[in-house]
């Protein structure tokens, strides 16, 4: 299983999670070159990865209304 598939199966919480350990141990400056760039590198796709949960989650968020007669409709929450 790739770094990228490993990834994609983490839901948002474990992503960021993981993100701010590497942050972390990268702001140390005490790990291996090697150690830190592979890091760096998950990290990155981390990041990535939350973005998109991110863009997921708000393209489904809706604004609730209430008409004049009393019913409720949803629409677009504004993109301001």
């Amino acid at each position: 299983m790739t770094q990228q598939n490993t990834v994609e199966a983490l839901s948002f919480e474990e992503a960021l999670g993981e993100l701010e350990t590497i942050v972390r141990t990268l702001e140390t400056g005490e790990a291996a070159l090697e150690d830190s760039i592979s890091s760096y590198e998950r990290g990155a796709l981390l990041k990535k990865h939350c973005q998109e949960k991110l863009r997921d989650a708000q393209a489904k968020i809706e604004k609730i209304s209430i008409n004049q007669d009393g019913s409720i409709k949803t629409e677009p929450l504004d993109q301001a």
